[in-house]
């Protein structure tokens, strides 16, 4: 079991190499996860988590106790995978998530498959991808989305319900708003 984040976040930042290893074990998994589904690629997430555990080492100092951490290392997160993205030509993705097609099944669409989810969130903005990724791949709330994005919660509520109506439309074959 970890130690409590708060102690742990505070050894870090006294230098405790063991209590970064055990924050590293705690979060790696599911920032890899997260990077390939946004990167579409898993040497391209590698690259991604292990720059964003860089970052995350490097700016502990600035993170502040009495937030939640997860929040901050997840921005940290989103912001190297866009950093990566932009360096690439390609804003593909891929989600082998049953969460998402549990949420898809739930609102009546028993008939959709993983292929035609990942084909269906290509033709997503990137914002409304990393949404829907972090929502139903890491169960992500809306307050911690709003945190992460740096938005306000209506403004996530807004454009998480926007990114599952096309996901949906697109889902169905019909025509896109823009």
């Amino acid at each position: 079991m970890f130690q409590s984040e708060s102690v742990q976040i505070k050894k870090i930042k006294k230098g405790n190499e063991q209590a970064f290893a055990r924050l590293y074990e705690q979060y790696a998994d599911y920032a890899l996860r997260t990077a390939f589904a946004i990167t579409k690629n898993k040497y391209d997430a590698s690259d991604v988590v292990q720059e964003t555990f860089i970052r995350v080492y490097r700016n502990i100092h600035s993170f502040d106790i009495k937030r939640p951490f997860r929040p901050w290392f997840y921005r940290i997160l989103i912001n190297e995978c866009k950093r990566h993205l932009h360096k690439k030509t390609t804003h593909a993705i891929i989600v082998e998530s049953t969460e998402v097609l549990e949420f898809l099944h739930a609102k009546g669409m028993e008939s959709v498959h993983v292929e035609h989810v990942m084909l269906a969130l290509e033709n997503l903005t990137e914002d409304e991808r990393t949404l829907i990724v972090l929502k139903y791949l890491d169960g992500f709330k809306e307050k911690e989305l709003a945190e992460v994005m740096e938005l306000n919660v209506n403004t996530i509520k807004s454009r998480l319900y926007r990114a599952r109506q096309r996901l949906k439309a697109i889902l169905r074959g019909g025509v896109l708003d823009d």
